[in-house]
């Protein structure tokens, strides 16, 4: 695997290649980054990890500095997947002067959920992946549903954009017991991680709540999501959010709505845990 750390030789390196896929990641890669890889092996002839912690997505007070930083361990595990290039570069090198161009998503689907609580997080998210895709020029890129508002902006972003780069969805992967795989994890203490599943369980009873409302022709969900609220709290959570939103755009759904996502953000502990559970009614 060839690892590199410069902006010139990462452009060097486009000219008459074949066809590549891009997985943005920002490391400590877990083995859900290592599924999203191979859906990118699957799309293209070469895939291009990039490894770049982004402290524009980053708020004040957040953990940006402590962030898991595990670079041989992450070099090891791309190797082991047949990954032929890894392009980690610095801070400086990627922002060698302070970035003040920044790509605005619109209010509309940036501000709200994650954005509400995350302030300008979405603007440091299109920024830094609009500034890799000219970097790496691919064909092909991965995304994790995870991040479900983030596949949606960056997927709005290519598109209005009209940049050359197909966006494909990977499936959430998933530890045993229905936790969705995150770096934050390892933050979780031994107790918490075994309360941690209660996230996605209550995503599940807030969907199947939902559902049946929205199968009535009722579409005034404020209550069930409020309850899913009071739930985490029971629980010892702080929530955020949970919120039933369509899977087009993230708008409130109407009753005749039948592609539907619930999407969950809450603490647990010092550990902020996000999940979304996708529903067809």
């Amino acid at each position: 695997m060839q690892i590199i750390k410069t902006v010139s030789a990462m452009q060097g390196m486009r000219r008459g290649r074949a066809r590549t896929a891009c997985v943005p990641t920002m490391g400590n890669l877990h083995p859900g980054h290592l599924d999203l890889v191979r859906i990118a092996q699957q799309h293209a002839g070469e895939v291009v990890v990039t490894l770049f912690v982004n402290r524009l997505q980053f708020l004040p007070g957040e953990d940006f500095e402590s962030y898991p930083r595990t670079f041989e361990a992450d070099c090891a595990a791309l190797e082991a997947a047949g990954v032929q290039t890894l392009f980690a570069p610095t801070d400086a090198e990627l922002y060698p002067e302070p970035q003040v161009f920044r790509t605005l998503p619109p209010p509309a689907l940036a501000d709200d959920l994650e954005g509400q609580f995350r302030p300008g997080f979405f603007t440091g998210v299109a920024t830094v992946v609009n500034k890799l895709f000219n970097i790496v020029a691919p064909d092909v890129a991965v995304f994790g549903k995870k991040d479900y508002q983030q596949l949606m902006v960056i997927r709005q972003m290519v598109r209005q954009l009209a940049l050359p780069i197909d966006i494909i969805a990977g499936e959430t992967v998933r530890a045993a017991d229905g936790l969705a795989l995150s770096s934050r994890n390892g933050y979780l203490s031994d107790t918490e991680r075994a309360q941690a599943p209660f996230l996605r369980q209550t995503l599940t009873k807030t969907g199947a709540a939902a559902g049946a409302e929205l199968r009535a022709g009722r579409a005034d969900l404020a209550d069930i999501e409020q309850h899913a609220c009071e739930a985490l709290r029971n629980a010892g959570w702080v929530p955020d959010y949970v919120a039933v939103r369509k899977q087009s755009d993230l708008q409130s759904p109407s009753a005749q709505d039948s592609e539907v996502v619930v999407l969950g953000a809450a603490r647990l502990g010092g550990t902020r845990l996000i999940d979304n559970l996708e529903l067809s009614l």
